[in-house]
């Protein structure tokens, strides 16, 4: 028997057993992205959280130019207080708005996703999700910061 034929079974038996690991794996896997430092824990406590999610699946999409796009499913936790609207995992911050913020923000609702779409002189960000519950009360809350923000 030719050697090239030997090593068919083999490869098929890996490629099974990788499929079957890259399946399971993330059910095995859970992950918590709520964790803040104790610093964000003591200034949301100051400017009052009105919204908060944990662990939710947030799609990230980053432009930055007509040819170079492209997003990212990614759990992370998000955070709306009076001031600032935070997406963050763990200490990474994925975006942070806050009356500093220099960028032009438009939040959007369509249907049960929300999205907010951070525009700036070379990059744009969407980061959209879909809350549990009470989209248009996100979509609002939202709104609320970014009104905040002097013009």
């Amino acid at each position: 028997m030719h050697p090239a034929r030997l090593a068919r079974p083999a490869r098929s038996l890996f490629r099974l057993v990788f499929t079957i690991a890259a399946v399971l794996a993330p059910a095995g896997c859970a992950r918590d992205t709520s964790a803040l430092t104790p610093e964000w824990t003591q200034r949301f406590e100051t400017e009052g959280i009105v919204r908060r999610a944990d662990n939710v699946i947030v799609r990230h999409t980053r432009l930055a130019g007509p040819y170079d796009q492209g997003y990212k499913d990614r759990l992370a936790s998000i955070i709306v207080t009076k001031r600032t609207i935070l997406v963050h995992q763990n200490d990474r911050v994925l975006l942070e708005i806050t009356p500093r913020t220099r960028r032009t923000v438009e939040i959007r609702r369509q249907a049960g996703r929300v999205r907010i779409r951070v525009v700036g002189e070379r990059v744009s960000e969407v980061i959209s999700f879909e809350p549990k519950e009470d989209a248009a009360g996100w979509a609002e809350a939202l709104r609320s910061v970014r009104a905040a923000r002097p013009h």
